[in-house]
C-alpha cells in the first residue's frame, strides 16, 4: 500500500533560532568582505565560525582601484584581516598561513613571492611577514609603514593612526635591512630623529611623524 503524500506547514517545519542571525551575519560579512571566490571563502568562513576562530572577513567594505580584469590581490583590509587572525601567536606556520591566504581568495603566487623575499621557513614570525605584507601594499618604504600603522592603530579610522615606537622600531628596521642598500648608522640616525616627537606622545609615533623627518 503506497504512504499518503506528506503534507507539511508551517508548523511541522522547525527552523533553529539561531539560523536567521547567522544567514544574517554572513551575508553582511560576504558585502564587507567581496570574495573572488565566494563558495571557498564560504567553506573558510563557516569552518573558522565552527570552531569559534576569527573570522576571514573585513571590518568594512573597500573600494576596488583595479579593473575587473585585474587581479586585487592583497588590500590592506585584507591585510588586516589576516593580523587578526595570525597576530595573537609571535609565529605560525607555513600551512596556516597559506590555509587562512587561501581562505582570504588572494592569489598564492603572490603568498609565494613574500614568502620567497622574506626567506621564510616552516615557521614564520607575523611580524616580519606583516611588514612585508605592507610593502606590497605601500612599494616605497615610508608608505609601506604608513599602511602598518593604519592597520594596527586602535584609534578611530580618519585618526590621528598612532602606534607604540617599538613596533615602528622593529617594522622599519626589518623593511630597512631587507632592502640591503641602507646602512646601519642611516637606520639608527633617522630613528633618533624621531625621538623628540616619541617622547612628547607617551612612547607612540603617528603618521605624520616620519613624514616630517624626511622633509
Amino acid at each position: 500500500m503506497p504512504l499518503p503524500d506528506t503534507m507539511y506547514c508551517a508548523q511541522q517545519i522547525n527552523i533553529p533560532p539561531q539560523l536567521p542571525d547567522i544567514l544574517k551575519n554572513f551575508t553582511k560579512a560576504a558585502i564587507r568582505t567581496q570574495p573572488t571566490d565566494l563558495l571557498l571563502w564560504s567553506a573558510e568562513y563557516f569552518s573558522a565560525l565552527s570552531k569559534g576562530e576569527c573570522l576571514p572577513v573585513k571590518d568594512r567594505l573597500e573600494m576596488n582601484v583595479a579593473t575587473q580584469k585585474t587581479d586585487t590581490g592583497l588590500t590592506p583590509g585584507l591585510m588586516k584581516t589576516l593580523h587578526k587572525q595570525l597576530s595573537p601567536r609571535q609565529t605560525c606556520s607555513k600551512e596556516e598561513l597559506q590555509k587562512k591566504w587561501k581562505g582570504l581568495c588572494l592569489p598564492m603566487d603572490q603568498l609565494e613571492t613574500l614568502l620567497s623575499l622574506g626567506s621564510f621557513g616552516s615557521d614564520i614570525h607575523w611580524m616580519d611577514f606583516f611588514a612585508l605584507g605592507c610593502s606590497a601594499l605601500g612599494g616605497t618604504l615610508m608608505s609601506s609603514l604608513k599602511f602598518a600603522c593604519e592597520i594596527l592603530t586602535e584609534d578611530e579610522e580618519g585618526g590621528a593612526a598612532r602606534i607604540p615606537f617599538n613596533t615602528f622600531v622593529k617594522l622599519y628596521t626589518y623593511l630597512a635591512r631587507l632592502d640591503g642598500d641602507m646602512p646601519q648608522d642611516h637606520i639608527n640616525t633617522f630613528l633618533s630623529s624621531l625621538q623628540a616627537q616619541v617622547n612628547k606622545q607617551n612612547g607612540m609615533i603617528q603618521v605624520s611623524n616620519f613624514y616630517i623627518s624626511r622633509k
